[in-house]
């Protein structure tokens, strides 16, 4: 549109304060504003209607289709987590969360650092291969990585949860990218002093990395917590169920009453929610700087 092509390559913001005194910049921004509060509206109103409704009684919250509860009842939060025993729940998804993000730093990051640093012969075919994996559903892998796993007796344990993270095209590409801008001095002095492939890739590599580790790790706290099919085949009917496994079974359950499932559900999403609130900046900040390369 013309409008906004009057503001590209501006170096002191798009939209500067006396570009504001236009009526018909004035307009537009306002149009702008009015079109990004809608959409936030659209965004946060299931959660406030989810938190709204987890605060009334059961009675209250059939016979009524009033948003705001008329008398919040906050002990049924505590009631509904002892219950339900989700202290259990969350310690199990936090072994599968930690043992995910470790394996998604280190295997993908190797996996990058060889792509990127060492590039031996024939790794632009590993390359487009690993390119050509982010075009195939990873759904259309799950029996025969299920059927693997099941031979080698791997079910019931959260070791499958955690190799399956360490095997990431999108975070290898993403750590691949990042490697490529660090300082090549570094990496050259460290050989130089003696350090072998192994140890450039721990002492130097690793450390000049932290924003785009931060990132993978932060995304792989995400998908871990959120992912739900490959611990309900592996996990289901075992004691260690995580959250979003459970979650499932409650949905399930013709014992379960609808205000339990809402808390559940809230209690599911606020590990994550609070992540990328606290991370966002370095969320933006490493997809940016780590983003594939056009």
């Amino acid at each position: 549109m013309r409008f906004f092509g009057n503001y590209q390559g501006k170096e002191d913001g798009s939209i500067r304060f006396y570009d504001v005194k236009s009526k018909k910049t004035k307009f537009w921004l306002v149009m702008i504003y009015i079109a990004c509060f809608a959409i936030a509206l659209i965004a946060l109103y299931p959660v406030f209607w989810l938190i709204c409704s987890s605060l009334k009684n059961l009675t209250e919250y059939l016979s009524t289709t009033q948003i705001l509860p008329k008398d919040p009842d906050w002990t049924g939060w505590i009631k509904t987590w002892n219950d339900f025993g989700f202290t259990k729940y969350y310690i199990n998804s936090g072994i599968a969360v930690a043992g995910g993000v470790l394996c998604a730093v280190f295997f993908n990051g190797l996996m990058a650092y060889v792509l990127a640093v060492l590039k031996p012969k024939g790794h632009k075919i590993i390359l487009a291969l690993v390119m050509w994996c982010l075009l195939i559903p990873p759904t259309t892998s799950f029996v025969a990585l299920f059927v693997n796993i099941k031979k080698i007796g791997l079910t019931g344990s959260f070791v499958p949860l955690w190799l399956t993270m360490g095997a990431n095209a999108y975070w290898v590409i993403l750590f691949k990218n990042y490697f490529e801008s660090l300082p090549k001095d570094y990496i050259d002095a460290a050989r130089i002093d003696g350090c072998g492939v192994f140890g450039v890739f721990t002492r130097i590599v690793l450390p000049l990395s932290k924003p785009i580790i931060v990132v993978v790790a932060i995304f792989a706290i995400t998908a871990a917590w959120s992912d739900f099919l490959m611990p309900f085949l592996l996990l289901s009917g075992t004691d260690k169920e995580t959250v979003m496994v459970k979650l499932y079974s409650f949905q399930t359950s013709i014992k379960t009453n609808q205000i339990d499932i809402i808390r559940a559900v809230l209690y599911s999403i606020i590990p994550p929610t609070v992540l990328f609130a606290l991370f966002q900046k370095q969320i933006m900040g490493g997809v940016m700087s780590g983003g594939i390369k056009g």
